[in-house]
């Protein structure tokens, strides 16, 4: 890597707002705000809206459309696409 053209490299907290959770991880973005992590060090603070402790496809809360029921509504309502 060329010295001096990347940005810095460190531990940031990442703080979930939703779900009221923190995980420690690596990361060039930074915060103003400081939090002291478990491990007694403090470390900077990113709050984010959503993770994947939140997340509804993470957290199989995820809803499936029943895309089949509307195909068939919508052929009922106005006739298949080709049938003259």
């Amino acid at each position: 890597m060329k010295p001096g053209i990347h940005p810095a490299y460190g531990p940031v907290v990442f703080r979930d707002k939703a779900a009221g959770s923190a995980f420690l991880t690596r990361s060039t973005a930074t915060g103003d705000k400081t939090v002291e992590w478990e491990d007694g060090n403090t470390y900077p603070v990113v709050d984010v809206e959503i993770s994947s402790v939140s997340h509804p496809f993470y957290t199989g809360t995820a809803r499936v459309l029943d895309t089949a029921g509307r195909v068939e509504r919508f052929e009922r309502r106005y006739g298949r696409r080709g049938a003259n």
